[in-house]
């Protein structure tokens, strides 16, 4: 299988050209090459594939196999991939998501290369239903308590084609994501289980984000996460509508903007590429 290496902030993946070659069994497959010893090593694997209603068709798997909707570093990666190796011509392209049709805008250096790409992530889901998550279906999770090992932590949860876990602490550099965030991810309250982002705030235009992804344990950033964030911050008025994320392998932008959408502007790397026996 020919494959190439390719990180957004940090949070790198597998990238199989699709509209060149298949992944039989991708869940094996995202398993098997993810790990970091005896694989390419990796957060997951992305298949890079042909749509029939929009430019490009992104499918995601987490490095336990599971499939997730959407990434919002992977999807900035996809464009990068899609432009910088031809498939697309295009400095503004549409992706498919398990989270819908995506439009990325795609911004190249000298070389002609894409260094960095916005992406409007949509609009931000907010209701229990939407997320999902188990309760009165209409209700929104803004700053509610949720009991864990003795500690009570206050959620705010977001959907944004994939489930979010949003809790605000002090001091985000020695808080043990390790320890709670598992627990939050598998805890009841949510069915298809959840990420979790542990943020601290640092001003109203500014925030510091690690984050406990389903499937996948602590990475180092998080495109969905970062634009779940922004949004919990205005719901819960520590933040504006428009911040800096510093996350664990790099900064992104995020804008709530007047219009409802979400929009994330970040950097997408080409590493290496390979072959691989799977």
């Amino acid at each position: 299988m020919k494959f190439t290496k390719m990180h957004g902030a940090g949070n790198d993946y597998v990238y199989v050209n699709c509209f060149e070659g298949r992944v039989d069994n991708p869940e094996q497959v995202a398993i098997k090459v993810s790990n970091r010893n005896f694989g390419i090593g990796s957060d997951g694997l992305i298949l890079i594939m042909p749509s029939q209603t929009a430019d490009v068709r992104m499918r995601m798997f987490n490095s336990d196999g599971s499939e997730s909707e959407m990434c919002g570093n992977g999807i900035r990666c996809v464009a990068k991939y899609a432009y910088d190796h031809g498939i697309v011509t295009k400095k503004e392209i549409t992706a498919e998501t398990g989270a819908g049709i995506l439009t990325l805008q795609l911004f190249t250096n000298s070389l002609n290369k894409v260094e960095k790409v916005r992406v409007n992530m949509g609009k931000p889901r907010l209701t229990r239903a939407e997320i999902p998550m188990l309760g009165e279906a209409g209700t929104q999770i803004v700053n509610e308590p949720l009991n864990i090992l003795h500690t009570t932590f206050h959620i705010t949860c977001v959907s944004m084609g994939n489930p979010h876990c949003v809790i605000f602490v002090d001091d985000v550099e020695n808080f043990q994501v390790e320890k709670y965030g598992p627990l939050i991810e598998n805890h009841e309250l949510f069915p298809r289980r959840t990420n979790v982002e542990f943020v601290q705030v640092i001003s109203p235009s500014e925030v510091r984000q690690r984050t406990w992804e389903r499937g996948a344990g602590e990475t180092l950033a998080c495109g969905t996460g970062a634009s779940a964030v922004c949004v919990a911050g205005a719901l819960n008025g520590v933040t504006g509508k428009k911040i800096l994320n510093h996350l664990s392998g790099g900064d992104l932008e995020l804008e709530w903007a007047d219009d409802g959408f979400l929009y994330m502007t970040g950097p997408a790397v080409e590493v290496f590429s390979g072959e691989i026996a799977v």
